[in-house]
């Protein structure tokens, strides 16, 4: 089996929340991150953040569905995690872009400015859910965390039967959709 052959199975794996693909994936790049990070103005700890942040990256374009990896595993998370920490680094002002080449990495600024948008959406998400009030709250954390069936739902919370209990989650979606975007066009 060739190395693109490995790596799709790899991506695969992850894909699927294969542990095994998950692990192969951080043994065979971890150490080369941190190396990275520590030799950057960086610590071991940075290094785990950034690596974490990097996977959740690769994981959400692979589950996507649209993902095409046009280097190896190692070359693209080598580049998000440098992207990744010299943004960090800039924040913290100890990094001047300008004194550095980055013609040398692949390009991952679409992948993570959608990553980040994906972040502050989910943010203003979360407030608008803790606005919304009860039994709403509730109501859908069930339905679409807890993965809960409407008949499992209307005797939770005490409704008749499944359709009270559907037309009720349907109004709270409607009340979340105004309050997030509400806060969504106020800039969250």
């Amino acid at each position: 089996m060739n190395i693109l052959e490995q790596e799709q199975l790899l991506l695969q794996g992850l894909a699927a929340n294969d542990k095994k693909a998950v692990e192969t994936i951080y043994r065979e790049n971890y150490l080369t991150i941190q190396s990275f990070i520590v030799k950057n103005n960086g610590y071991p700890d940075d290094a785990r953040d950034i690596f974490q942040e990097a996977m959740i990256v690769l994981y959400e374009k692979v589950t996507s569905g649209s993902f095409e990896l046009t280097c190896q595993i190692k070359t693209y998370l080598y580049s998000v995690c440098r992207r990744l920490w010299l943004k960090r680094l800039q924040q913290m002002q100890r990094y001047n872009p300008s004194a550095e080449s980055i013609d040398e990495v692949v390009s991952v600024e679409e992948e993570l400015d959608a990553h980040e948008k994906r972040n502050a959406d989910l943010i203003v998400m979360e407030n608008a859910l803790n606005k919304i009030g009860e039994p709403c709250k509730s109501l859908l954390e069930a339905y679409y965390l807890q993965k809960k069936s409407m008949p499992e739902i209307a005797e939770f919370f005490g409704y008749t039967n499944a359709d009270n209990a559907k037309t009720q989650k349907y109004k709270c979606l409607v009340r979340l959709k105004k309050i997030f975007f509400a806060q969504y066009k106020n800039g969250g």
